[in-house]
């Protein structure tokens, strides 16, 4: 009965014995069923609520077909009986019907009955659409029906007549039910409540096959494939996948790790408590404080030198490292996600098993061509058997790799979503160690570390499975000789080793310079304005080409050591088969090497290579997680904020009570408040006042809770309002900004705009308040900023407001207006505890009461009255500035009225504040454009949550009216030139070797394999004769020689490839650095800062890295693909007529792919951008959520961002497997091919080819696979070509330096005359100087007044060209400036810009970029500015470092260090730029003397609102809307009463003030 009757299958028409065919083939598939039937049986016995879910059409035929089904059976049955006892049955006791006629009707029965309860159980599952396991089980019974329904068929056909009619009937029957149930459970199931979700996410109604096929992704593949994709094509994400979903889980687990890890680090901190630190480094370290990410080094310094020995710095930096919370983020990671890990590592096992069944089939298919006297159906069947293993492999890899990738990006989001949540909540000390930057980086980078790592997470276990059995399967093949093979393996781990961790190095040095060039970079960016001023682009251009020098210094020696590497990795193949056959046939003369040893050894060899060239880069992937690990687990390790600073105690009578408080910004620095006492009544008025420096900004800090205290306590009653003094405006609208999250009721809403004086700002604005708001405010003035952030505070009715100096940066009579209608004693706020931080004397006679601020110390309290009596500090204040009484204030920034143009501001820079703690944060690198939109046929088709409505669209048509153009996102497929143009950046010569090179490779390769193949034929001609030793000997020689020569010539290609790159990088960035350069300023004002250093950041690390990279593997790729066709079409000739289907397929499939993945790619860049920017924004405006305490709204928006990223991120994904699959299965038909010509030409081919030919087909797929992976990945690639060539051809401002040569001392008199000047600041838009014609002598001062947008700004900008003239010309000492270079020009000029604007690096770097002044100078001109004290109290004097926007220097100071650039220069010209702004009285007294003594011999511009400031100018010019109106000396101009005088009269100015001046 079993299979040993061998007759059944030693012929040409094989078949099985019929015994079989009734037993085992009848079991297989009911015992699968009998083995999933009890997970479908368990929604039955689950109390649900039946009927709830609806019967569907589909759900009643599946339910009859069964039934029907069971019918047969019972058929059966009934007819078995019959023919046994029935009536009409003679001899009862002759022949029974054996058993199984029986028993498989019986148990057909049972099992139908099994599978109507199972299909209900499917039914009432949640969520399913169909069944995986019921469809494989209709699969597998067909499979199995097909045995006896063709010997059935056969029988009858060669009999000529049927013997049993009934039960042939009956098995044809239920075949056809079975073939018609097989077909409805592989159709989905929607029920109609899902109907709606399906649509939004196909991915939820597709059925089994659909799922494993990926073939429900079609419809987004075409849809991508005619037009190119947009945000609103993709799709809804599962639950499952969502971020808030994915956060929770992570949350859930990450608590008690953490929190255990904080134990250990206790006890560990116990144990050795003392180690020579003192005791405040030791409470540091208890309390986790974290050394920086950056900054390790220095701290290690600092500590050897505090305890006076030299120790081991080694051992010193280990103690570093471990004195924050560590090891709990891996084990996080795999307690949220363990459940997807174990399913796919079921399926990688399950594919890494099968992956060692090919070669054996391969074996089996050699032998068999070798001998001619096998039946070919065996042949058949073998080619049949490589197809459905193939086939096999190829949906279980795809499986698993779909889940590994979709956990890397699960990974990734819950990283994303921690990172934030805790730079919500970590406390000062922790935030000052990183920039905003550097947390930026752990949000981007390091999580995209993670994500990496974990697509390949499982080969950790799976490479050495698949060594292992490698190895086992060649000993059975070769014997102990094997072992020589693997010892040339072994030997290359360990040099792969050391390859990799010297690469490492190198990376991180390369690291370092990418930071240092791209913080410079940023820097130059955002202080572009006064680069251009002062003409210092030269000095910055020489300091980041030599960063980036020393950066692709380090880049070669990278690319040099992946050439030595690659070397290795390509000599290994040929030298492991070398040395292993090498061995095999110099062991003994009777090892002979036959066609299916060699071949079988090869495609075992094949397999190897892929783990052990894994499992180096691997490793390395970890190591580099483990340094992203160690700073992630620092930064979510480190402290939060206290919470218990500030009490809520209800018990008080007061609102704000201080009892001896001390505070300070970090847990062991000097207090900068001492000894505070402080009690504020409800509904008080309190000003505070005090010098640059007392500690004004702090005290409000410290009422926010953000400082540490060190003693006392702080109680506030009510909710909190803050205005900081430098306003946090987010990149929303203006009605958003000033909602903030609350309910919006327009009653109020218009109130508050009324007081806040923003009405006129509004009808001004396109769009009202629906206007987009640019981000950190670009298009709003510094005043108009400041009343948006006063609106904000009022509109959100808190009981407490925080008011730091909000006045500072309004004019004049738009701060009474505010004083009077919001601040003070009658405004909205009257009812409120208000705490006013000014420097403003007019408004202190209003308030309740005043607290003076001396040195961190509360030095008065009292009212207006008596403090002024008292003759303490506050006197003495006062009466030094009596005269200034009632005008003190510094103007609205300058911007332009008319409504075409009202965005257009030039002032960028926002002035960076006081105190430490607004650390405005330089701006966020990787931002993107602030409005993003994605354009299809032209049309603008805005993000659905992008709030701008109706109005923006007018605004639209208005001309020249977008602030911030759109980034504009390349769509179709990339030009052939841009290919182009980096080749020719490589060099033509070296392209052309390159390829040249790599081509010989490959034919080295290909010989060598035909070479093998002839060598086994030997084992044919040689059957029975000994194997002459000098023919072996060549054999082995020249398989090696062609081994060697392919690793040297892959080398000699790497190693031109390198050096061909690295030239095409230094090219594509110096050409980008120039041209930004020189590029006019209004670019930089269209042009959101984050997408130009996106430029200089990710598109130059994608030119510096990525594209060296898929080039190469795409040359190597491409000529494999094109070798292993031409070998396979040598072997089997017929395969030619196969290849131009297959590739007409390939050629289809890749285009669709590329269309749709590349605008993927391109959405998920453009989509991760806002989260980053959302990110930057969130950290700068830290202390305004907390005050408003709106963490989670901004948890909310952050989680709403991400998702909208994911939504590009999985499509992405999907789309790779998507191709994947289909390229998989042409693959499988290469080799099912090439097995089915081997089996029909097979007497007139040779087994070595045969070998070969299936050995090649095997790893094609592959190489396939990868070929349209590069193809893509270049494409998307080479887009940053693209990116970086569209700004190296921007259209450049006048040269700098032209041929006109200058007189040598020019200009020697300062004259400066305008003749009918008239300048626009964009084509196609108004004017904004109107003709402008004057003219001022020699050492004249002028004062130039207007209102806000009457031109003053853009008078200078014309003096130094920033823009150019419109018509009519500028006389410089009768030299018209618009004929001399740039630099000649800036040079000759001195300006005090708005915003002091300072760069990272030294003082003196700050003071003079060229080097060309002595000390005795520098020091000449800081006294000149008072700083001399200051600087010579400082460590490094002159060689101090300043930080990001010179933070660590008050706004004061800042001031005055630009007063000092602007002594240094001493030119004829002096324009002073409002430079008042956050400066108290002393300091601003100072600078008004030092600038009318030094700059005596000068012509001075002052453009002021303080009339005070010029009333002592030789003349004044009034600017009113672009022209002037009036220009004459002070007190003309009174008598004339126009437009100055009724300034003047506004500020309080009469002719009296004037004549006691």
């Amino acid at each position: 009965m079993l299979f040993h009757n061998a007759s059944y299958l030693n012929r040409e028409d094989p078949d099985l014995p019929v015994c079989v065919e009734q037993t085992v083939l009848v079991w297989i598939p009911l015992g699968f069923l009998w083995l999933c039937a009890p997970w479908h049986l368990m929604p039955l016995c689950r109390r649900t609520q039946v009927g709830t879910k609806h019967l569907s059409k589909l759900y009643l035929c599946k339910q009859l077909v069964v039934s029907l089904l069971l019918l047969t059976a019972i058929a059966a049955l009934a007819v078995t009986l019959g023919e046994d006892y029935g009536p009409d049955n003679d001899a009862p006791s002759t022949s029974k019907h054996p058993a199984v006629n029986y028993v498989n009707p019986v148990l057909y029965a049972v099992s139908w009955i099994l599978l109507l309860l199972c299909q209900e159980g499917v039914r009432r599952r949640q969520g399913a659409v169909d069944s995986a396991t019921l469809f494989l089980f209709w699969f597998l019974l067909i499979l199995c029906d097909i045995f006896p329904f063709q010997t059935l068929l056969r029988e009858a056909l060669g009999k000529g007549t049927i013997s049993d009619v009934a039960r042939f009937s009956l098995f044809y029957i239920s075949f056809g039910l079975e073939v018609i149930a097989l077909v409805l459970s592989a159709v989905p199931d929607i029920p109609p409540e899902a109907v709606e979700l399906v649509k939004k996410n196909p991915e939820a109604g597709a059925p089994f096959l659909s799922r494993i096929t990926f073939n429900w992704f079609n419809s987004m593949v075409m849809k991508g494939y005619k037009l190119p994709l947009v945000q609103e094509d993709m799709w809804e994400l599962s639950e499952a996948d969502s971020t808030a979903h994915i956060n929770q889980c992570f949350q859930h687990f990450m608590q008690p790790e953490l929190a255990a890890a904080r134990r250990r680090l206790q006890n560990k901190m116990r144990k050795n408590p003392d180690k020579n630190r003192d005791k405040a480094q030791d409470v540091a370290f208890q309390n986790g404080l974290s050394s920086g990410l950056g900054k390790g080094v220095s701290q290690d310094v600092l500590m050897m030198k505090e305890d006076g020995k030299e120790k081991k710095k080694k051992k010193d930096k280990k103690e570093e490292e471990q004195n924050y919370p560590n090891s709990w983020l891996i084990t996080t990671i795999y307690k949220t996600f363990k459940g997807v890990l174990i399913e796919s590592a079921i399926f990688k096992l399950l594919q890494d098993l099968l992956a060692f069944v090919s070669p054996q089939l391969l074996k089996l298919m050699v032998s068999f061509t070798q001998d001619k006297s096998r039946h070919t159906w065996e042949g058949y069947l073998y080619a049949v058997l490589l197809f459905s293993v193939a086939i096999l492999q190829s949906l279980f890899l795809q499986q698993y790799f779909q889940r590994c990738f979709v956990l890397g990006m699960k990974v990734r989001t819950a990283i994303m979503a921690a990172v934030y949540k805790k730079a919500l909540l970590v406390s000062n000390d922790t935030r000052k160690e990183s920039t905003v930057g550097e947390t930026v980086n752990l949000m981007s980078a390091d999580a995209q570390r993670f994500n990496d790592v974990t697509n390949f997470i499982h080969l950790l276990w799976s490479c050495p499975l698949q060594i292992i059995l490698s190895i086992a399967f060649l000993w059975l093949e070769l014997g102990p000789s094997v072992l020589a093979g693997l010892a040339v393996m072994v030997l290359m781990v360990p040099v792969n080793g050391l390859l990799a961790t010297k690469a490492r190095k190198i990376q991180i040095e390369n690291m370092k310079y990418k930071d240092k060039r791209l913080k410079i970079i940023n820097e130059i960016l955002n202080g572009i304005k006064i680069l251009k001023l002062y003409a210092w682009e030269p000095s910055f251009q020489t300091q980041v080409e030599s960063i980036r020098g020393q950066e692709l210094k380090v880049m070669k020696t990278f690319a040099y050591l992946t050439s030595v590497s690659t070397f290795i990795f390509s000599c290994a193949p040929a030298l492991v088969s070398l040395a292993t056959f090498a061995v095999f046939v110099g062991v003994s003369s009777e090892n002979v090497l036959t066609a299916e040893k060699a071949f079988t050894s090869i495609s075992l060899f094949n397999i190897l290579r892929f783990p052990l060239a894994m499992l180096p880069m691997l490793i390395a992937a970890i190591v580099q997680t483990t340094v992203s690990r160690k700073r992630l687990e620092k930064f979510l390790g480190g402290d939060d904020l206290e919470n218990d600073l500030v009490q809520h105690d209800p018990s008080f009578n007061t609102a704000i009570s201080i009892r001896d408080g001390s505070f300070a910004w970090e847990r062991e620095a000097e207090p900068l408040l001492k000894d505070l006492t402080l009690d504020i009544k409800p509904g008080r008025l309190v000003a505070v006042v005090g010098a640059v420096g007392s500690g004004k900004s702090s005290l409000i800090s410290a009422l926010l809770g953000e400082m540490h205290s060190s003693k006392g306590l702080i109680n506030i009653q009510g909710s909190l309002a803050f205005v900081p003094q430098q306003a946090w405006i987010q990149n929303a609208t203006l009605r958003d900004n000033i909602l903030f999250g609350s309910l919006h009721e327009e009653r109020r809403l218009q109130e508050v705009i009324q007081a806040c004086a923003l009405a006129p700002d509004l009808e001004l604005l396109a769009a009202g308040d629906l206007t987009e708001i640019g981000e950190k405010g670009i298009n709003l003035s510094g005043g108009q900023k400041q009343r948006v952030s006063l609106a904000r505070a009022v509109y959100s009715q808190a009981d407490i407001y925080l008011l730091d100096d909000p006045l500072s940066a309004v004019d004049s009579h738009v701060g009474k207006h505010l004083f009077d209608k919001v601040i003070g004693p009658n405004g909205l706020l009257r009812y409120k505890t208000r705490i006013l931080v000014t420097h403003s004397v007019s408004f202190l006679p209003y308030v309740d009461e005043i607290v003076v601020l001396k040195d961190g110390v509360v030095s008065e309290v009292g009212t207006y009255k008596s403090l002024q009596t008292s003759r303490g500090a506050f006197s003495e204040v006062l009466n030094l500035y009596a005269g200034e009484q009632n005008n003190r204030s510094h103007s609205e920034s300058d911007g332009c009225q008319d409504t075409t143009e009202i965005e257009l501001i030039p002032e960028r820079e926002d002035t960076q504040p006081d105190s430490p703690l607004e650390d405005t944060i330089s701006v966020t690198l990787k931002r993107e454009s602030s409005l993003r939109r994605s354009q299809r046929n032209g049309s603008v088709r805005l993000r659905k949550n992008s709030s701008l409505r109706k109005a923006k669209d007018d605004g639209e048509s208005k001309k020249g009216q977008r602030l911030i153009e759109k980034e504009t996102m390349e769509t179709g497929r990339v030009k052939f030139s841009v290919y182009l143009q980096y080749l020719r950046a490589m060099g033509w010569g070296y392209s052309v070797m390159v390829f040249v090179v790599y081509f010989i490779q490959n034919i080295a390769f290909i010989g060598q394999n035909l070479w093998l193949s002839d060598w086994t034929n030997d084992a044919v001609d040689f059957q029975n004769m000994t194997y002459p030793t000098s023919k072996r000997d060549t054999r082995v020689g020249v398989f090696g020689a062609l081994g060697v020569a392919q690793g040297l010539f892959v080398f000699l290609g790497t190693l031109l490839l390198a050096n061909a790159s690295v030239d095409a990088s230094r090219i594509m960035h110096s050409e980008l650095l120039n041209n930004i350069l020189r590029v006019p300023m209004l670019f930089f004002d269209t042009t959101p800062i984050g997408r130009v250093v996106n430029r200089f950041a990710k598109d130059i690390f994608t030119i510096d890295e990525a594209i060296p990279q898929s080039f190469r593997s795409w040359i190597m790729c491409l000529l494999g693909v094109l070798g292993t066709l031409f070998v396979i079409c040598l072997a089997t000739p017929f395969f030619t007529i196969i290849i131009i289907p297959l590739a007409l397929i390939y050629y289809f499939v890749q285009r669709f792919y590329i269309a749709t993945s590349r605008q993927l790619r391109r959405l998920d860049s453009v989509s991760r951008s806002p989260i980053y920017s959302h990110f930057g924004e969130t950290v700068s405006g830290l202390s305004v959520i907390r005050a408003y305490n709106h963490q989670e709204r901004f948890l909310k928006h952050n989680e709403i961002t991400i998702d909208e990223n994911l939504k590009n991120v999985y499509p992405w994904i999907v789309s790779n497997r998507w191709l994947a699959i289909r390229l998989e299965f042409l693959g499988n038909l290469v080799v099912f091919f090439a097995a089915l010509f081997a089996v029909v030409s097979r007497n007139s081919l040779n087994s070595g080819l045969v070998g070969l030919s299936i050995s090649y087909a095997l790893n094609v797929t592959q190489t396939l696979n990868w070929l349209v992976r590069m193809t893509s990945e270049l494409e998307t690639n080479i887009v940053a070509v693209e990116r970086v060539s569209e700004y190296t051809k921007l259209e450049n401002e006048a040269k700098w330096i032209t041929d006109t040569r200058l007189p040598k001392n020019w200009p020697e008199e300062g004259r400066l005359q305008f003749e009918d000047y008239k300048v626009r600041y964009r084509p196609g838009l108004d004017l904004v100087l109107h003709g402008i014609t004057c003219d001022i002598g020699s050492t004249e001062k002028i004062g130039i007044v207007g209102r806000t947008g009457a031109g003053k700004s853009s008078l200078t900008n014309s003096l130094f060209r920033i823009v150019e003239a419109a018509e009519g010309r500028i006389l410089l000492d009768n030299i018209d400036i618009s004929t001399i270079g740039l630099h000649d020009l800036r040079n000759n000029l001195t300006i005090i810009p708005q915003d002091p604007v300072l760069f990272s690096g030294t003082l003196r770097m700050n003071l003079d970029p060229f080097d060309k002044f002595t000390d005795e100078d520098l020091w000449r001109v800081l006294e000149l500015s008072h700083l001399k004290d200051y600087v010579a109290g400082l460590q490094e004097k002159l060689e101090h470092e300043v930080t990001e926007g010179g933070e660590n220097l008050s706004v004061g100071q800042r001031q005055l260090l630009c007063l000092a650039r602007a002594l240094l220069r001493k030119s004829r010209i002096l324009i002073l730029d409002e430079a008042t702004a956050a400066v108290d009285l002393e300091t601003d007294n100072l600078i008004q003397n030092t600038i009318s003594k030094e700059f005596s011999h000068c012509t001075v511009l002052t453009i002021a609102h303080r009339l005070h400031s010029i009333m002592d100018n030789s003349r004044i010019m009034v600017l009113d809307a672009g022209k002037i109106v009036e220009f004459d000396t002070p007190s003309n101009l009174l008598e004339k009463k126009g437009h100055f005088y009724a300034m003047a009269k506004d500020a309080g100015i009469t002719r009296e003030n004037v004549t006691t001046l």
